[in-house]
């Protein structure tokens, strides 16, 4: 796969994916810690009070009685008399012992008394009754009763709608419940209503929309229509492969007779067409000389498993796999080749033990064959185990060092290494990192992905003028290359701060390839950033990029982008809050 497409923009999500913030909710009792203190300084008082007035009483008995005076004023005030409580009063203090229930854990006895409160304050102390109906509601959180928990905060919402700790309770009582859409909006509101600063918040929204999309993703995944992805997507695939037999017999083909064969069967058109970039149609020819039962089915099963596999055909490409894999006599680099595409399709499912098997029986067959090494080091990549994927990139150059996929990809693993450890501190990314890249670009100046990815390390180092340059030489090496179109965009937004000119280029990726997931990904990112006029405009970009998305993972993180956008442009439209934007870049 295209390395390039693997290191992130910052202001986007994936690789991309780290420019959504990370979200969490701290749960809050809701117990208000200044009524009990002013009731202990109360009763302090108190008996300060009723110790100096017996100080005095028994200081008047020593003392000379003095007789009133004849006009002195009568006093006939009742003793015992209290003054009548009011509603809220009363309301306050059924409160307040719900309070004191709450925190000796005796939660029925304070949901009793919070309904008191309820029943007994004014309808039209709003905000009293939202904090009752929320300590009600904490109650019922401690007994279970998820439920309640959500009546009762949508009681004190309706009350009170930017009451934050009935958003943060109702967000986790409904993200217990299920409810991920609702959980998202409540959690959504409480970060906006925080201004983004609060991490606990940021952690929670971050796992409800990783669910969410996961769970959308699932549904919707089932559903997706095959997909011929581009011709650079494809090619780039293919070129990861140096001892693919099937690929090597195009090439052999295409180097007799310009690619001309006196041979006529469906397969070797397969190969024809393999060889001139002509990838419609391929699999109906493999599927003809399959059911032929030639001499050559085998290698056409092969060869149909692949382009089923890129086009996202999930069960057929495995079925051809299996159907390579049981047959008799099989060629050793066939069967390492088929373990490696199965091991990558299980992968890509997530069975991520059944995939690291098939590499490890690839290995097993043949241990110098490179290929094992190189796809094993990419998925360890993606799964975040670098020191792995590292070894297996310095096995796979030991098995051939002329192998420019390989050399880029170490790099790739050591950039991300690096990048990890620097994580959460202000310093520049390593020389070395960058001289990594450069090695890659000296040794294989027409490799376009070693420029791409050399480009994308001197914009993180801040040499933008070096890194534009690398763009356009990558470019100019693989004018189809729309992925690479795509991080020039990104680097005029980082470099220049000019998003017109950004959001041009990438405009200009998709007209180049309109199959470019990546760029209606990033387009729908920069639009959110603007603020809420641009969220529509987003949605329909991140739904675009869904349509296209090749892996359910894919699928789950453009859902989880667009979901986060449709929360925000939700609650900004109900809470009548104004969402900031980019307004210090240039439009």
């Amino acid at each position: 796969m295209a390395a390039a497409r693997q290191v992130g923009m910052e202001v986007s999500a994936e690789n991309s994916n780290d420019a959504w913030p990370k979200w969490k909710i701290g749960l809050a009792v809701g117990a208000p810690i200044a009524v009990v203190l002013g009731g202990l300084w109360y009763v302090r008082r108190r008996r300060r009070n009723q110790t100096k007035k017996n100080k005095d009483e028994n200081k008047s008995r020593t003392e000379t009685q003095k007789p009133k005076a004849a006009n002195s004023p009568s006093r006939n005030v009742p003793e015992n008399s209290e003054k009548e409580l009011s509603p809220s009063e009363k309301a306050q203090a059924e409160k307040n012992k719900g309070n004191k229930y709450f925190k000796g854990g005796k939660y029925d006895q304070a949901i009793s008394c919070y309904t008191n409160a309820i029943q007994i304050c004014p309808e039209g102390d709003k905000e009293s009754l939202s904090t009752f109906y929320h300590n009600r509601a904490a109650a019922y959180e401690k007994l279970k009763n998820t439920k309640m928990v959500i009546e009762d905060c949508n009681e004190a919402l309706r009350l009170n709608p930017k009451y934050q700790k009935a958003l943060t309770r109702r967000a986790t009582a409904c993200e217990q419940s299920g409810d991920l859409t609702q959980a998202l909006e409540d959690v959504t509101a409480v970060c906006i209503l925080e201004g983004f600063q609060n991490p606990q918040s940021l952690v929670t929204a971050d796992r409800v929309l990783k669910s969410l999309g996961q769970a959308k993703a699932k549904e919707e995944f089932k559903k997706r229509k095959p997909t011929m992805p581009s011709k650079h997507f494809i090619r780039t695939y293919l070129n990861s492969f140096l001892n693919d037999p099937v690929i090597n017999e195009s090439k052999a083909l295409m180097s007799q007779q310009n690619g001309h064969s006196d041979e006529t069967g469906a397969y070797q058109q397969a190969l024809q067409k393999l060889g001139a970039e002509e990838f419609e149609g391929i699999i109906d020819l493999c599927t003809k000389e399959i059911s032929e039962n030639t001499q050559k089915a085998t290698e056409a099963r092969l060869l149909r498993g692949t382009f089923y596999f890129l086009c996202n055909q999930q069960k057929e490409a495995l079925e051809d796999f299996n159907q390579v894999l049981a047959a008799e006599l099989l060629d050793k680099r066939m069967k390492v080749n088929a373990l490696i595409k199965r091991g990558s399709l299980s992968i890509q499912q997530e069975k991520n033990t059944a995939g690291l098997d098939d590499f490890a029986t690839a290995i097993r067959i043949d241990p110098d064959n490179v290929d094992v090494y190189h796809h094993r080091g990419h998925h360890n990549i993606q799964m975040d185990r670098i020191e792995d994927a590292i070894r297996d990139l310095e096995n796979a150059i030991s098995k051939c060092t002329t192998f420019a996929p390989s050399h880029v990809q170490k790099s790739f693993a050591d950039h991300k290494k690096a990048a990890s450890q620097l994580m959460g501190m202000n310093l520049p990314l390593p020389q070395s990192v960058l001289q990594s890249y450069k090695n890659c670009v000296d040794m294989f100046p027409d490799y376009g992905d070693a420029r791409a990815l050399y480009a994308q390390a001197l914009g993180d180092a801040g040499k933008f003028e070096e890194a534009d340059r690398e763009f356009s030489k990558a470019i100019e090496l693989e004018p189809d290359n729309a992925t690479a179109l795509v991080h020039r965009g990104l680097l005029q937004l980082q470099w220049k701060q000019n998003m017109k000119e950004a959001t041009a280029i990438i405009n200009k990726a998709i007209e180049l390839d309109p199959k470019c997931e990546y760029a209606y990904e990033v387009l729908g990112t920069l639009e959110v950033q603007k603020g809420p006029g641009s969220m529509e405009k987003a949605v329909e970009l991140f739904q675009k990029a869904i349509s296209l998305s090749r892996t359910e993972s894919e699928m789950a993180h453009l859902f989880s982008l667009s979901d986060a956008a449709k929360a925000q442009l939700n609650v900004a439209k109900k809470l009548g809050i104004n969402l900031p934007g980019l307004g210090a870049m240039s439009s």
